[in-house]
C-alpha cells in the first residue's frame, strides 16, 4: 500500500460549509471510494483554504480512474466545484501530489530500530 499526499485550495469564505458537507458524505460516495481502492483517506483544511489530503492506495491513478467512471462521483464533484478557487477543472482533478520525503516508520526500520 502506497501513501499519497494531495494539496488543493478552496475558497476560505466557504470553509464552514465545506466542512459541513464533509461531515455527512453520501453513503454511496463512501462506498464508491472504498470499492475504487481508496484507503485511509483524510482531508485537512487550513484557515487560508489550503486543503491537504492523505490517502493510501495500491495504485492511486487506477483508483482515481475508477472513481471518475462513477455517476456518484460526477454528482459529488459538480456540487463541490463551487468551493474550489479554480474553476478550470473538476475538484478531484485539481489536487497536486506531493512527493514523500520522510516517513518515521520507514526510517526506523532502515535504522534497525523497533
Amino acid at each position: 500500500m502506497r501513501r499519497y499526499c494531495l494539496v488543493a485550495r478552496i475558497r476560505p469564505d466557504r470553509a464552514e460549509e465545506y466542512r459541513a458537507r464533509h461531515a455527512a458524505v453520501w453513503p454511496e460516495m463512501l462506498q464508491a471510494l472504498h470499492e475504487s481502492g481508496w484507503r485511509r483517506y483524510s482531508l485537512f483544511l487550513a484557515p487560508d483554504g489550503l486543503l491537504v489530503g492523505y490517502v493510501e492506495s495500491e495504485d492511486l491513478d487506477a483508483a482515481q480512474r475508477a472513481m471518475a467512471a462513477t455517476a456518484v462521483n460526477a454528482r459529488w464533484q459538480a456540487q463541490m466545484a463551487e468551493f474550489f478557487v479554480s474553476d478550470d477543472a473538476r475538484p478531484d482533478e485539481q489536487f497536486v501530489r506531493l512527493d514523500e520525503v520522510f516517513d518515521l516508520a520507514d526510517q526506523r526500520e532502515k535504522a534497525g530500530l523497533t
